[in-house]
């Protein structure tokens, strides 16, 4: 294998995308070895004609050994995080790479670290000999067929052709900072690093009311990705994402999107990105944590400067301004350096966080609605609206060739629907690696965390909600005083509502409260919060606060602060909470606060029939307030709620839940149910749920898809119940993750139809608990079309050796032998009579226990 100091350096460069001087080396030697091209020109072989795979090897060919270097180096990272590539990149590449080495990749594939694994294949091949890399780009190109992430990276090199070497070259070979700004550029970085090196948080204790950490301590890597999903499956803040979130990373982005590193936001060329992603998915924190990278120099080193703005602060912005005047006012020392600054503006970044907090619109594209041609701004000195000069920015109109980062939530995407885009990426949150970093980083101590841990992966409702950031900070807030002082536990969160509440009373708790009523306080916070849902505003200033006589005042101030966030930073102060669900839960506590009490069924009943998702949490809360032991804790505090307002709450819920029964017949009226489900959860009322579900002749979900969490919720909901006589989940694709969470409520059902899910001999074990349960009350069990085979039939002969309940078991259109379907049949107690087809190689089998 060749080795050389270089060779060192590249790995290291690809690995760390930091060091990029080794890079350049390279693309300086290229540099010699072909003529550079000027801008705009290109070789003779750019797009090459014939099928795909012959041109993309044409292209391969052409390229220099240097060339192709740089160009391995370059997508090496996003090849690292190809789970489904390493297995057959290691076939082919063995034959190529020999020696030790190899042996320890092999050891690390056995061992099944297949990021590892991967990650040191290519470090073997970035370092070896330049036939070795050819090979494995012969190989990429054969294997491209069931590889999407592949197929687009093989795309892009045909597109870009022989221009490839030139942008990575460009791109990693930054021009170098003209001498005259090489001090104001150093005063920068030390401004952006000192005000993004650490995190504030709030902690819930009185005095100690905000805490600070080291960013780099705190911060947990989010999954990005090209390729957003639909807007309307991940605008719905809670409930999409807890329905397909899991399911959806698991199945589909670890095999098929390209993920993306936060330095690689921009590609090879710079221009302008989109980073979306739902409320509190960390689009904020990922920004703060790239300007932090930039100011020590870990990434973007092309960028001679970055300028960051908050869309809340530009809102306090009157009439018109200029480009300079907003970079002035947050960056003073740069007044007199910005003519020269202007004149490399494709050494420029300007970051835009948080767009959908923006008061006014911004018509990035134009509209037949709006017939008048869009001016542009003047140039960065003139004065023009906020909203011209984003627009004039994003579209290359001022400051040609400067980079754009616009972040935000899904709700205000419209409106660059239409705009060229370097990317558009979304946050997906954290895998399960991911959830686990975060807590165990949030609790130093390695015993209390495994505690946490293992309590939340019981839970899995709680456990889905952790993708999302936020909703991990105030999980693990909430978890802390229980876990930190056992002596003192209380009964650890089951429902969403529960854990808000929980989150809600320790900061009550904590916080002194002698001269005012903190019911009335909450009240009037919660009537702003649900003014905001009304009106979709998540951020708030002084005069929501008057408005809603919240004034001043020692407690006031203290208990609002530690529920909503402040933001100093920009020309206003403005507060948000800490999550929408946050605002959403303060909103439905109000609900049960308001001295005046008005009809909560007539309310519930207006917000129920909206269909844009806005109210669905909120409901939720409302619903799960009405269960006195998830209250208790917050009646300590806040006085009791009024029974009536929750036998309203408990009266809507039951005939809603009537209802959706009814109208299950359908798709959308089992989503409707399915939805109800989630009500019932969160309300714990056993009483409801065996009046509205007990008494029921079918449960029925047939041919409805149904993901592990909706297995969760379906799974709770019939624990509350005593009995169902039918549970119909035939054709629901639950598979073995499913049965798992639905096998402690399967016991309660005395007909159980579970055909053609796909669960395979693993799931049937799991169901067999279900069997030996002692009060087990299946009469009825169908399984046919499962993929069972024998390696099931040991944990059914032990099951049904107990089981006393079992009448008739459906078997057929599996794969049993003969063997296995004696052995089944002779474990009832009496022998059974037979039903429907033989018993042949194939297995059918049906059988009726006859006492």
């Amino acid at each position: 294998m060749e080795g050389s100091s270089y060779t060192e350096a590249a790995v290291e460069s690809s690995r760390r995308q930091s060091n990029q001087a080794s890079a350049c080396l390279t693309a300086a030697s290229v540099e010699r070895d072909r003529n550079w091209p000027t801008e705009g020109a290109t070789h003779d072989v750019n797009r090459p004609n014939g099928d795909d795979k012959t041109a993309i090897r044409q292209i391969l060919k052409s390229y220099s050994d240097s060339e192709l270097h740089m160009v391995t180096v370059f997508y090496r990272q996003r090849l690292v995080v190809m789970d489904d590539l390493v297995e057959d990149l290691t076939l082919v590449m063995e034959k190529l790479l020999r020696g030790r080495e190899f042996a320890h990749n092999r050891e690390l594939e056995n061992r099944n670290q297949r990021q590892e694994a991967s990650r040191y294949l290519l470090d073997l091949v970035t370092g070896a000999r330049r036939r070795v890399q050819r090979g494995m780009w012969e190989a990429l190109v054969k294997m491209e067929d069931n590889k999407p992430q592949l197929k687009t990276i093989l795309r892009e090199i045909q597109e870009k052709g022989n221009r490839l070497p030139t942008e990575v070259f460009r791109g990693w070979c930054e021009e170098k900072v003209p001498e005259e700004l090489r001090d104001v550029q150093k005063q920068h970085k030390e401004t952006l690093r000192s005000q993004n090196e650490k995190l504030s948080v709030n902690t819930l204790r009185g005095r100690e009311k905000t805490k600070t950490f080291l960013l780099s301590d705190r911060y947990t890597e989010l999954i990005v990705t090209s390729s957003p999903r639909e807007r309307r499956l991940v605008e719905h803040e809670l409930v999409a994402r807890g329905r397909e979130h899991e399911e959806w990373q698991e199945k589909n982005v670890r095999k098929e999107m390209k993920k993306i590193q936060p330095d690689k936001l921009f590609g090879t060329t710079f221009g302008t990105t989109v980073l979306s992603g739902i409320a509190g998915i960390g689009k904020t924190t990922m920004v703060q944590n790239i300007l932090y990278r930039w100011a020590t120099g870990k990434v973007y080193s092309q960028m001679h400067f970055v300028f960051h703005f908050k869309f809340r602060d530009l809102n306090v912005i009157k009439g018109e301004t200029s480009l300079k005047n907003m970079v002035v006012e947050s960056y003073p020392y740069l007044q007199e350096f910005l003519d020269k600054i202007w004149e490399k503006p494709e050494h420029l970044l300007f970051v835009f966080d948080g767009l959908d907090e923006f008061k006014d619109s911004i018509e990035f594209t134009d509209s037949d609605r709006n017939p008048v041609p869009r001016v542009s701004c003047p140039g960065p000195e003139g004065l023009c609206p906020m909203a011209d000069i984003v627009r004039s920015l994003v579209h290359q109109e001022i400051l040609k060739g400067c980079s754009v980062l616009i972040t935000s939530r899904p709700t205000a995407l419209e409106s660059l629907d239409h705009i060229h885009t370097n990317l558009w990426a979304e946050i997906l949150g954290f895998f399960a690696e991911g959830r686990e970093d975060y807590i165990r980083r949030f609790f130093p101590g390695e015993k209390i965390a495994a505690e946490v841990l293992r309590y939340v992966k019981e839970n899995d409702i709680l456990y889905t909600m952790c993708f999302n950031p936020s909703y991990c900070w105030i999980l693990c807030c909430t978890l802390e005083p229980n876990f930190k002082h056992p002596e003192h536990r209380q009964p650890p969160p089951k429902t969403i509502t529960q854990l808000y509440s929980s989150y809600i009373y320790n900061i009550l708790k904590n916080h002194p409260r002698e001269s005012e009523s903190p019911r009335e306080v909450m009240l009037r916070a919660g009537e702003m919060a649900y003014e905001g849902i009304c009106n979709r505003t998540i951020v708030f200033n002084d005069d929501h606060f008057s408005h809603h006589q919240l004034q001043p005042s020692t407690f006031i101030s203290g208990f609002m602060m530690e529920i909503l966030e402040k933001d100093d930073g920009g020309r206003r102060v403005v507060y948000t909470f800490p999550h929408l669900t946050v605002q959403e839960f303060v909103a439905a506590l109000a609900q049960y606060l308001t001295p005046v009490r008005r009809n909560l069924v007539e309310l519930l009943d207006q917000l129920h029939k909206e269909n844009d998702g806005r109210f669905e949490i909120f409901l939720r809360f409302v619903v799960g307030l009405s269960w006195p032991h998830t209250a208790r804790q917050l009646e300590e505090i806040l006085g009791p709620l009024p029974n009536a307002s929750v036998c309203e709450a408990i009266s809507w819920l039951k005939v809603n839940v009537e209802a959706a029964i009814k109208q299950s017949g359908s798709e959308v009226g089992k989503r409707k149910l399915l939805n109800m489900m989630y009500y019932l959860f969160e309300s714990q009322n056993n009483t409801l749920a065996q009046v509205t579900l007990g008494a029921l002749g079918t449960l029925d979900f047939s041919w409805f898809t149904l993901n592990t969490l909706e297995c969760a919720v379906l799974s709770h909901v019939l624990q509350l119940c005593d009995t169902i006589e039918t549970l119909d989940l035939s054709n629901c694709n639950i598979e073995a993750e499913g049965i798992q969470r639905l096998e402690p409520a399967m016991h309660k059902c005395r007909q159980l139809r579970l055909e053609s899910n796909n669960l395979g001999d693993c799931a049937v074990k799991r169901l067999c608990e279900a069997l030996r349960n002692p009060e087990c009350k299946i009469q009825s069990l169908l399984l046919n079309s499962n993929r069972l085979t024998d390696g099931c039939t040991d944990d059914l002969v032990s099951a049904l050796s107990t089981n006393r309940s079992l009448r008739i078991l459906d078997l057929e259109s599996n794969s049993f032998t003969d063997g296995s379907v004696r052995a089944i049949t002779t474990s009832y107690r009496p022998a059974p009579v037979w039903r429907g087809s033989g018993c042949g190689g194939m297995g059918s089998v049906q059988t009726e226990r006859i006492n």
